[in-house]
């Protein structure tokens, strides 16, 4: 998911309708205080971030940010001088455009710096379990946990999407495709074989079913 952060309702709105055009899911907020807020709270792929903001500026939301989390963060302002782009950047921001801006170029960059981000990322934890990307195993505690194919991607998933609650037809898009002709039943069933060779092993409760709305790893 993509957090933007613009107290200009239109060029927010318009971002985020490119953005779902594209196929990304989008959160946006306009204050700089609940802004913050939300980078700590959930794992987002990729933060916008205005500079001029009410509540707290965007240099401090950032400042803040990179005191814990190492998100990708574009920057998009009014904001042309040097000495800005250079704070932004000294700060922790991974990129800076100025508006007016071209949408086509904002999404390139985008595309750009999830693709960083994503090849970056050699393992995932949640407490004692660990996923190793490169190797493509699991484990809890030390402990080899054997997945198949499919519980190992639905996995990978949910630890990618902390935090959020995610809907059975989203989980089912993202895991199994487009060209899976199946029910959102699968996705309970698989769901359940995770809790068998985790949950139930190890005396946990990694994944939690919100009612009505889908399945939740809590941040």
């Amino acid at each position: 998911m993509i957090l933007i952060v613009e107290d200009e309702i239109k060029i927010a709105r318009f971002v985020q309708l490119e953005l779902e055009h594209e196929g990304y899911e989008v959160k946006h907020v306009a204050d700089g205080g609940e802004a913050l807020t939300s980078a700590l709270e959930n794992e987002y792929e990729l933060i916008i971030l205005d500079l001029m903001l009410p509540g707290m500026s965007g240099t401090e939301v950032l400042r803040n940010l990179r005191k814990f989390k190492d998100t990708p963060v574009i920057i998009l302002t009014a904001r042309d001088r040097l000495i800005d782009k250079v704070e932004g950047l000294d700060f922790g921001a991974n990129d800076y455009m100025t508006k007016p801006f071209a949408i086509e170029e904002l999404l390139a960059r985008i595309r750009v710096h999830l693709k960083r981000s994503k090849e970056g990322v050699k393992r995932m934890s949640y407490g004692k379990l660990v996923v190793d990307l490169s190797a493509h195993s699991v484990t809890y505690d030390g402990v080899s946990v054997e997945l198949t194919k499919k519980e190992y991607d639905l996995l990978v998933y949910l630890l990618d999407h902390k935090g959020e609650v995610v809907s059975r037809e989203q989980t089912l898009e993202a895991v199994w495709g487009f060209d899976f002709y199946g029910n959102t039943n699968v996705v309970d069933v698989y769901v359940r074989y995770l809790r068998s060779k985790i949950d139930d092993v190890f005396d946990i409760k990694l994944v939690q079913t919100v009612r009505g709305a889908g399945y939740v790893i809590k941040a």
